[in-house]
């Protein structure tokens, strides 16, 4: 597996563990965005739509149940 697809499937995995630890709707979101912007940072993506869509994502995880 190439460098680049291993760190962002390990960055994914980082993410899922750190988000199931969310107990509230506000941790979830902000988790999700430090992480989202983490992940761009680390990949070289825009970090500022990163922190966006992954305090949706984390939101979105929370509001399901999924996480």
């Amino acid at each position: 597996m190439p460098s680049i697809l291993r760190n962002k499937f390990a960055a994914l995995v980082l993410a899922g563990f750190t988000l199931s630890a969310c107990s509230t709707l506000g941790e979830s979101a902000g988790m999700g965005a430090l992480l989202g912007a983490g992940v761009a940072g680390a990949t070289g993506g825009n970090m500022v739509t990163g922190a966006v869509i992954g305090a949706g994502a984390g939101a979105a995880c929370y509001q399901t149940n999924t996480c």
